[in-house]
């Protein structure tokens, strides 16, 4: 049974991407309706579950919210810059290296020598890895499907998404928020976060609080929330380093989900690759999760 607490993130986490590509909008709609579904499950939680609540609980979670927003909008757009398949795996070795340095730099993580060494080696395993998902053949069907977006606006994408998962990790360590406490003042960080995305510039003649497929997308949020919470009661059942381990294997779900499900092309060389990419990711995130504390 604890296995399955463990798994079960996983396969919420991973079927994020699938859903909301599944039910479609723009980015503004899938933001907003994944908050909102977020927003409405943490709000059902906090009245059944009466959690501790402080003003510094519910500061750092609210900004570890907004930054989460931040990291989520862009994971979004590269969805539509080059497919889950591609994007999954290249958001995740981000966020594992950005959270890890940040722990190291923040948080005094990694302290003893041996701890450096094995974590330097985890971080090269896991951009190599990154690296072999990104690699692709120059055939005539995926020269029709090369995205059209710059390969500079995909690293600025991928850049500030990775400073806003961080944002999302650390800032409830500051206040050493506990289990599921910081949940509810985090999803309204969320919302906020997705509320100040109708005023960009390129949502101006948009209102996609009037579209249903923005409520059609609160799915995507319960489906998060349901994740967390198996997460917090997996990380207490099996241990943090298991469950954030165990849960890392969203990202095989989401890319494997893109490839059969959405129908993203791939060569059989490419598959390969990725398959191989994907198994060094999550080597790497196995390593950097069992030294925390070291």
């Amino acid at each position: 049974m604890n296995l399955l607490i463990a798994v079960l993130p996983a396969i919420l986490w991973g079927c994020m991407p699938i859903f909301t590509s599944k039910i479609g909008g723009r980015t503004v709609n899938q933001i907003l309706g994944t908050t909102f579904g977020a927003l409405l499950t943490a709000i059902v939680l906090f009245i059944a579950m009466r959690p501790t609540m402080t003003t510094e609980i519910f500061l750092f979670s609210f900004l570890s919210g907004l930054s989460w927003s931040l990291g989520q909008v862009l994971q979004y757009e590269s969805f539509k810059a080059i497919g889950v398949s591609k994007a999954m795996p290249i958001s995740t070795g981000l966020q594992i290296v950005g959270t890890s340095f940040s722990g190291v730099l923040l948080f005094s993580e990694w302290a003893s020598a041996t701890a450096k060494i094995a974590g330097i080696i985890a971080i090269v395993i896991i951009i190599g890895g990154i690296y072999l998902t990104t690699v692709s053949e120059k055939t005539a069907e995926s020269a029709s499907n090369a995205p059209k977006v710059k390969t500079s606006t995909i690293f600025w994408i991928f850049f500030f998404s990775t400073i806003g998962y961080v944002g999302f990790s650390i800032f409830p360590r500051y206040a050493d928020v506990q289990g599921f406490d910081g949940f509810l003042p985090q999803t309204i960080g969320m919302v906020l976060g997705a509320l100040i995305c109708m005023f960009l510039p390129q949502n101006k003649d948009v209102r996609p609080l009037k579209e249903a497929v923005t409520y059609k997308n609160m799915l995507v949020g319960v489906i998060f929330a349901g994740g967390s919470l198996s997460y917090l009661i997996s990380a207490g059942l099996n241990g943090v380093a298991t469950g954030f381990t165990i849960s890392q294997m969203n990202v095989v779900f989401s890319t494997l989900g893109g490839v059969y499900i959405l129908k993203e092309a791939k060569t059989k060389k490419e598959l390969t690759f990725t398959l191989i990419g994907l198994l060094l990711v999550i080597a790497g995130g196995i390593m950097i999760s069992f030294m925390t504390g070291a």
